[in-house]
């Protein structure tokens, strides 16, 4: 039984920071794109960062932003999310994704290729 536990959210002031974790159990996590969506409520769920099966590949939803990054650690089956400046619209429920393939198709942050989810984690961000 494939396991995706997200932690690490929490209420935090405008510019401040978050770290987010995801750990995977019950699937090759080593095999796997992972991502980061997030969703407000009322609005369809929106990809943030999605990273290959060896973390050498990263993609940015928005590669603007600059102050989202996303890593992996094979070894304990863990994905990150490091958040920074962070602003009242970053509030939402983050969810961590197992991609289906070893890279991030160029739709994943249509949520297309993933095939189990966390239950997320809130970001509420105060200005």
């Amino acid at each position: 039984q494939v396991q995706v536990v997200e932690s690490g959210g929490g209420l935090v002031q405008a510019g401040g920071s978050l770290r987010l974790s995801c750990t995977v159990s019950g699937l090759a996590f080593d095999e796997k794109a992972m991502a980061w969506f997030r969703q407000v409520p009322g609005k369809e769920r929106e990809g943030v960062l999605c990273i290959s099966w060896n973390g050498r590949d990263t993609y940015d939803r928005d590669p603007e932003k600059g102050r989202f990054s996303i890593s992996r650690d094979n070894s304990r089956n863990a994905l990150y999310l490091q958040m920074n400046r962070l602003k009242p619209e970053d509030t939402a429920t983050y969810f961590c994704a197992t991609g289906r393939y070893a890279f991030c198709t160029g739709a994943w942050f249509t949520q297309e290729g993933f095939d189990y989810w966390g239950q997320g984690t809130q970001v509420t961000v105060s200005s």
